[in-house]
């Protein structure tokens, strides 16, 4: 069953490339080298080989610990929460804490209607000066 493309995790013993470049897990580049060097590399330093870039040549892997693959997944999962999703539109409305009566309700209206599209909504209050 193949993972889907941007996964992070280990990629354990099934590399689909004979030449890979390797990056241990200080960061240091190792070089190229064949599948197999790369594997005993991992089996001797107990670590995991994880895919970090496929669209170059040789593709690049580097050797990891568990914890920092956990690591690296919370900064990713992260990274993801905090970008806005595509296709979700994010409104912004300021209030003047001197607003009359009825341009607070017309602004209430307006914000029911973005929250029944679905729509983000941050409010600021400023204090009037």
């Amino acid at each position: 069953q193949q993972k889907r493309k941007g996964a992070f995790g280990s990629v354990g013993r099934r590399i689909p490339y004979r030449i890979l470049h390797v990056i241990n897990q200080d960061g240091e580049s190792l070089g190229n080298m064949h599948r197999a060097e790369a594997l005993r590399l991992m089996d001797q330093h107990g670590l995991k080989l994880v895919l970090l870039r496929e669209n170059v040549e040789p593709p690049v892997y580097r050797l990891m610990t568990g914890q920092q693959i956990h690591e690296e997944q919370l900064k990713r999962a992260e990274k993801k929460k905090a970008s806005p999703k595509p296709g979700v539109v994010q409104k912004e409305l300021s209030f003047s804490s001197a607003i009359a009566k009825n341009d607070l309700e017309t602004k209430t209206k307006q914000i029911a209607q973005w929250i029944e599209k679905k729509h983000h909504v941050k409010v600021t209050i400023r204090q009037a000066k």
